[in-house]
């Protein structure tokens, strides 16, 4: 068995950021990263990638390019949590031994909880904006379509980053009118909830956006089926349960999420089968030596990579006050943000906390649709990301 003295579970944005913040505070601790994958990817740039705008592989680096400096990268998956021993298990059946534990796994893609979904995605109209494999299909089939019907579907439950199925369909939408081809198609939103958007301030003006777009709007509408031979989708209404058939000439699905299996059937999680923690101080509620941020966390905010950059601080700042013995006393206040993506000149860049009480960044109504935050997204965002929290100075 091999013992560090802190584990971080997960070499994505929360683990790799949470990383480099501790050994910024403190040199001389000894931490371990467990992850399985070789490539790291900025997934917020998929959106843009399905829109045309950039190839999958300049989403992506090598991940031992991104392992801070004097971090130990175990190349292995968590299988086991053995919380009362202080303890995990990997993939391998190495045991590997942690004072302190920092959960930060993500999320878990559910592609065989849409039937058919699985094995349609990819091909003939099917894509997903939400895997590098399906990334580069979604720009294939928009750039191809010239006529028909192009749904966009978003799942019940939650998702990285709740606006993001929007985003692919506002783009796709602008597409196909700068292509001269809009009056031929078509375009269907679906959403399993009962709005376009949790906050009001930013639901408002994208309400106003699908309108101005036509975009046909069919809310409490969840996929269930794909069948790709006779091109339909396959939906239950969540309030009447009554079945719904559409055509669809393309598709872009947005799969169900949840927790990681290994997550959701440990110790360590809440009855949603999320890590269960203090939403304010990070901190697991049954385990103290135990903290976790990013998607695979309790937190009742969306779930982003914004939202993790506020959460590595303050997860860092605790755990560092439990390692000496002190009372924890930095808050998380749900601050998460998603840049809405409303065409290929313009993005409403939504930020806000718990309470859905907008918290934003610059001067001036960030409800606006803005040729200035498109390219804050497109240029601005990734050297932040790549360059301030992946080295833990942002």
């Amino acid at each position: 068995m091999s013992h560090h003295q802190i584990v971080i579970v997960g070499g994505g944005t929360a683990g790799i950021s949470t990383a480099a913040r501790l050994r910024n505070a403190d040199p001389t601790l000894d931490i371990a990263i467990i992850e399985p994958s070789e490539k790291h990817y900025y997934q917020p740039l998929w959106t843009l990638v399905g829109g045309g705008m950039f190839t999958p592989e300049q989403s992506g680096k090598n991940e031992a390019d991104v392992i801070p400096y004097g971090v130990e990268w175990i190349r292995d998956a968590v299988v086991a949590f053995n919380p009362h021993q202080n303890s995990l298990t990997t993939r391998e059946g190495v045991e590997v031994a942690y004072d302190y534990l920092i959960v930060a796994p993500g999320i878990q893609l559910n592609w065989d909880k849409i039937k058919g979904l699985r094995e349609a995605v990819g091909k003939n109209g099917v894509c997903s904006n939400y895997s590098i494999n399906t990334v580069g299909s979604t720009w294939k089939f928009i750039r191809e379509l010239k006529e028909g019907t192009a749904i966009f579907t978003q799942p019940a439950g939650a998702v990285k980053c709740g606006g993001a199925p929007q985003k692919i369909c506002y783009l796709a939408e602008d597409y196909f009118r700068r292509s001269g081809v809009r009056d031929k198609i078509n375009v269907i939103f679906t959403a399993a909830g009962p709005r376009l958007f949790a906050v009001d301030k930013y639901r408002e003006v994208l309400e106003k956006t699908v309108a101005r777009k036509g975009v046909e709007t069919r809310l409490r509408h969840d996929l269930v089926e794909i069948r790709s031979d006779s091109k339909e989708a396959i939906y239950r209404r969540t309030d009447t349960e009554e079945e719904v058939v559409l055509h669809y000439d393309m598709i872009h699905v947005t799969p169900p999420m949840g927790a990681p299996d290994f997550v959701a059937n440990s110790e360590l999680a809440s009855e949603a089968g999320w890590v269960d923690v203090d939403q304010y101080t990070l901190q697991h509620v049954r385990f103290s030596n135990v903290f976790a941020l990013g998607d695979a966390a309790s937190l009742p905010t969306s779930k982003t990579g914004a939202a993790i950059r506020k959460q590595a601080p303050v997860l860092v700042e605790n755990l560092l006050s439990e390692m000496r013995h002190q009372p924890l006393t930095a808050i998380y206040d749900g601050y998460t943000s998603c840049p809405v993506v409303t065409g290929y000149d313009s993005l409403v860049l939504a930020e806000f906390n718990y309470d859905g009480e907008p918290e934003e960044t610059f001067p001036f109504n960030q409800a606006q649709e803005r040729f200035s935050m498109l390219l804050l997204k497109k240029y601005g965002l990734p050297a932040l990301y790549w360059h301030g929290m992946l080295k833990g100075r942002a």
